[in-house]
């Protein structure tokens, strides 16, 4: 959620819960928003808490470990968050596999889940179609956005000079005759992604591979949702068919994500789909 539309808690008879874990958690989102490094004036100004307020509360985090203070008096998010952000990806892609089941039983295809971890995009779930010939990512597979259906969609609403620098830091290795392998031609990839709503991945991963790939919106990380098959059943045509259905997937998954008050459809059960035959498959998403 971007900051101007977080809201400070302000009472915690609104919710139920406790107002100073509320307003806690509150500057742990302002801080990661602001980019992992503030000061108490900069926290003051955008939550609108008093700064012995802030101050208190920055203490307390720091004692935990999930802030640490640095000589420049500037605060950080701590090391004990990695632990609860690794945590909370595996379930998020445990949560995400009903969705997923969802696709590969109405498109006949593959279909993965995969967020932007730092400057790379991470598998945290996939549902392998029964096809005898499928496509293949293992889940937790790192890949670089550039060749990537789902690289496209995770970054397609980043700033284009926060999208070169990545890149700059990436490089841009050509996977295959068809990868997109200079800054502005994939930028001018990310604003056709952004103008038709979906992500292609045409033959640049792995040849004889496409994949078709969406955004989650307003994920609590950033999220994307694709299906990989082979190019002669992922066509134009397929592709007209298969949009509508990712985005409302999509869709479907970013609500249940927000309904705090409620588990997630599948949370606690298994897609009832066997993992897929490496042997079978090739790299695909």
């Amino acid at each position: 959620m971007p900051p101007s539309e977080r809201k400070t808690p302000s009472a915690p008879a609104a919710t139920g819960g406790v107002q100073s874990l509320e307003r806690a958690f509150d500057l742990l989102e302002r801080m990661a928003d602001a980019g992992g490094e503030v000061g108490l004036s900069e926290l003051s100004g955008s939550s609108g808490l008093p700064l012995p307020t802030i101050h208190r509360l920055m203490r307390t985090l720091v004692a935990c470990g999930y802030v640490r203070q640095q000589a420049n008096r500037r605060y950080a998010l701590g090391p004990r968050l990695i632990r609860l952000g690794e945590s909370a990806s595996r379930l998020l892609g445990t949560w995400a596999r009903p969705y997923l089941a969802r696709l590969v039983e109405e498109t006949g295809e593959t279909a993965n889940m995969a967020l932007l971890d730092g400057d790379e995009a991470v598998y945290v779930a996939q549902v392998p179609s029964r096809h005898s010939m499928r496509m293949f990512t293992e889940v937790g597979r790192r890949v670089l956005p550039h060749s990537t259906g789902v690289g496209k969609a995770l970054l397609a609403g980043h700033d284009p000079e926060e999208v070169r620098s990545l890149l700059a830091r990436t490089g841009m290795p050509a996977a295959t005759e068809r990868t997109i392998v200079t800054p502005e031609g994939f930028l001018e990839a990310l604003e056709l992604t952004r103008e038709r709503g979906y992500a292609l991945d045409d033959n640049e991963q792995e040849i004889g591979v496409r994949c078709i790939a969406v955004p989650v919106p307003d994920s609590p990380t950033a999220a994307a949702i694709s299906i990989s098959g082979p190019a002669g059943r992922v066509t134009d045509t397929a592709t007209d068919r298969i949009v509508p259905l990712l985005q409302q997937v999509a869709r479907e998954l970013s609500t249940a994500l927000a309904n705090t008050s409620a588990p997630l459809n599948g949370a606690n059960g298994s897609s009832g789909t066997s993992p897929a035959n490496t042997a079978n498959g090739v790299n695909g998403g």
